[in-house]
């Protein structure tokens, strides 16, 4: 593989990192307030209320519906930890594919709403060719440690 400046390994951490950096700001641009006292999850129940897939309604009035709190925990610290480790490419694969299925769960809510979609599909297919060519070789704890060939 022939690149210009960096090796395609490199150019595969710059995706990564890039990645991260996009993680973590969906955490630092949430009201934490808000969102700790349930209001990323009612805005997002409004929208699996309304949802034309039953399985979605129902997976969210049992999953999420009776948790809100913990819910908006789970998904907001998902985020931070989904940034740093892919920034800091720790437990890389790990990352990415948690990250995947973040943004697919959204894109399925959001199914109605093309407008909501680019930024899922462009961080899903980002996740998608950082796994499958590894990108964790270069400039990354994973490599600095061997982890993951």
């Amino acid at each position: 593989m022939q690149s210009i400046w960096l090796s395609g390994a490199e150019w595969l951490a710059v995706l990564r990192v890039g990645l991260g950096l996009w993680w973590l700001e969906s955490w630092r641009h949430k009201d934490k307030r808000d969102w700790f006292a349930g209001g990323g999850i009612r805005w997002a129940a409004g929208i699996a209320k309304e949802h034309r897939w039953s399985f979605v309604r129902l997976g969210f009035d049992r999953i999420v519906g009776p948790r809100p709190r913990l819910m908006a925990y789970v998904v907001a610290y998902a985020e931070l930890a989904l940034g740093l480790g892919l920034v800091a490419g720790f437990l890389t694969p790990i990352a990415l594919v948690a990250g995947l299925l973040l943004n697919l769960i959204y894109l399925v809510l959001m199914i109605h709403d093309w407008a909501e979609q680019g930024q899922n599909l462009m961080m899903a297919l980002i996740s998608l060719v950082t796994l499958f060519a590894m990108g964790w070789q270069s400039w990354s704890v994973d490599a600095a440690l061997g982890l993951f060939g």
